[in-house]
């Protein structure tokens, strides 16, 4: 449900429209910041689950976080790509095998986690390898302000280029399994391997590159194999793009989940023994109609772009930049404008209520929006000039919803 907001009455050139009475006349109190859902840093989210792993064979610096985790000599993590937990359990009939494994039938957990903020794809695959919440990795969005150079950097494309060591400077969880004598490797598609999202996130071992799905699933049982301890990932990206191009409700999607249901029970299938298989995503996805209602046009609502130097971050979860000495003006008009439609924060508020986790390094603090907004309902602030393909998602995701926040962590094991 979307709720109205009133701006509509200010917007110049156009007569206003008369809500009704009771709308109109109520009172609209902004969200409070620490009503927004916090992901599971340090017990259940994406960026507990490789240092479990890893503790469980004894890997230095790493700890169980997730507790229900047994050990295995042999891990693999399968992560796919924009697999939600509310998605997956809504369509059981095309994805059988992954359904069977959700109430831990086979013993596994069949469980959620939570990805963390915001619910994207270059914050989560950071998590995911570095076992660390966005505030310590420093990628907290889709695209944020480099504050060496004053511009956004889209931190999925690396654009524009900036040395990727400074920018995240952690070894990542593959890296410490391999220096303490454990076999890792990341099994993906070639176009992967020597990006610099793949160097800051999920290097360490040997990266093997794989067109197909098929071949990824065969060579990470045979990657896992290879080591009497081993650490193996693999990943697929193409339900994720069916989501934001047809939606999570589309032939094409469904299409694409029993295609994924397929790969999951083949590598099942194949695991050598002492192995564990855990399948898990980088963010769920929802649907957003193509309204006014439920999108927002940042490019041509005035209010919202009074003040703001730069706008950043994606549709559902904004890094909003104000120029100097206006970002107490540009947070007040958001909340106003917004309404209940989205949680918006200062930085510090965000920071304080532990939106990116437990703790912010120095470097990254400057990353993050002045104002920051994470929607609440099926809505976007959408840039049609700006940013015109994203705004021509149909699936989105980024913020704290169980939509989008939800993850699976099913497993296997032999």
């Amino acid at each position: 449900m979307t709720h109205p907001s009133p701006r509509a009455a200010h917007d110049p050139g156009r007569p206003a429209p008369t809500p009704p009475d009771a709308v109109w006349d109520a009172h609209i109190e902004p969200l409070s910041v620490d009503s927004a859902p916090l992901p599971e840093y340090g017990s259940g989210s994406l960026a507990d689950l490789l240092p479990t792993l890893a503790a469980g064979m004894g890997v230095p610096g790493t700890a169980a976080a997730i507790a229900e985790l047994a050990p295995a000599d042999r891990n693999c993590v399968f992560l796919i790509d924009g697999l939600g937990w509310e998605q997956l359990r809504a369509h059981p009939e095309e994805a059988p095998f992954l359904t069977s494994l959700l109430g831990s039938s086979r013993g596994g957990t069949g469980r959620p986690l939570t990805a963390g903020y915001p619910a994207t794809t270059a914050t989560s695959l950071a998590s995911v390898g570095t076992g660390l919440p966005p505030g310590a990795h420093g990628l907290p969005g889709y695209t944020v302000r480099d504050p060496d150079t004053g511009v956004l950097m889209n931190q999925l494309r690396w654009q524009p280029w900036t040395a990727p060591h400074v920018w995240q400077p952690y070894p990542t969880v593959f890296q410490r399994a391999h220096e303490a004598g454990v076999h890792a490797a990341q099994v993906s598609s070639p176009t992967f391997e020597n990006t610099p999202l793949t160097k800051v996130a999920l290097s360490g071992g040997t990266f093997h590159g794989r067109l197909s799905g098929e071949d990824r699933m065969d060579l990470a049982a045979q990657e896992l194999a290879a080591g009497d301890r081993s650490l193996v990932y693999t990943y697929y990206a193409e339900l994720d793009g069916a989501g934001h191009r047809y939606g999570v409700d589309s032939d094409t999607w469904r299409g694409q989940l029993m295609h994924v249901d397929r790969l999951v029970q083949r590598l099942a299938e194949q695991l050598p023994p002492r192995s564990a298989l855990y399948v898990t995503a980088d963010h769920g996805m929802l649907d957003v109609p193509f309204d006014e209602q439920h999108r927002i046009d940042f490019d041509e609502d005035w209010e919202l772009r009074a003040g703001v130097a730069l706008l950043g971050g994606e549709g559902r979860a904004r890094h909003v930049y104000a120029v100097p000495g206006a970002a107490n003006d540009v947070l007040t008009c958001w909340r106003e404008v917004l309404g209940e439609q989205f949680w918006v924060a200062s930085r510090d508020e965000a920071i304080a209520a532990g939106w990116f986790g437990p703790r912010i390094d120095e470097r990254v603090y400057a990353r993050l929006g002045d104002v920051i907004a994470a929607a609440c309902d099926d809505v976007l602030i959408i840039a049609s000039e700006r940013e015109p393909k994203e705004s021509a998602m149909v699936g989105n995701h980024g913020s704290m919803t169980p939509a989008e926040q939800l993850v699976p962590l099913l497993d296997v094991r032999s």
